[in-house]
């Protein structure tokens, strides 16, 4: 069981240079249920995540070097590539787990904890640097999902701005507005 909050990032108020990190490499195979391979430095595997916002099902099972070169191939959508810094919270036990991507998603910097409990997660008041909570108001996964289906926006807001027009920038509602007629629209509400 998976109980995570996930967070956008605008701006960081110190060096994440500080911290350790894992250097990750993912793509998707499905995105309903989300199957996905990564390599999270030397190491491979592939992970199942059922449906669901803060609380799913994940499992994850170790690959080869071979075997994930192999499916790589048959990946769905982008290749994501970014940086993972484990950050501790004072006083808990509680790792942030920043992600700073590169290539096509620059910029693009996201936060998430994970927790023990439903409880925990939902007491969790987030640092003040914590811009915008992903999944509060957004079905399921939809906003990782168009970042990995739908060809580089011009921003990083348009991911979760797909399914709520209130967070959209004008480059983003641009950027809508251009390309509406080749994906046929948003997917249906979950």
């Amino acid at each position: 069981m998976e109980i995570e909050r996930k967070y956008f990032i605008e701006s960081l108020p110190f060096d994440p240079g500080q911290y350790p990190y894992h250097q990750i490499e993912q793509a998707y195979l499905c995105t309903e249920p989300v199957v996905r391979i990564r390599r999270e430095d030397d190491t491979f595997y592939l992970t199942y995540k059922s449906k669901g916002k803060m609380v799913r099902e994940e499992y994850n099972l170790p690959l080869t070097e071979k075997a994930y070169a192999h499916l790589l191939k048959k990946a769905d959508g982008k290749i994501l590539s970014k940086r993972r810094y484990l950050i501790p919270i004072p006083e808990t036990s509680l790792t942030i787990e920043l992600d700073i991507f590169s290539g096509d998603y620059e910029g693009l910097v996201l936060a998430e904890v994970e927790f023990q409990t439903e409880e925990d997660a939902n007491s969790f008041v987030p640092p003040s640097w914590f811009t915008r909570d992903l999944f509060r108001g957004i079905p399921e996964q939809q906003a990782l999902i168009h970042l990995i289906r739908l060809p580089s926006p011009g921003s990083w807001d348009f991911v979760i701005a797909y399914r709520k027009d209130s967070y959209l920038s004008s480059a983003a509602r641009n950027f809508i507005d251009i390309t509406k007629n080749a994906f046929a629209g948003p997917p249906d509400e979950a």
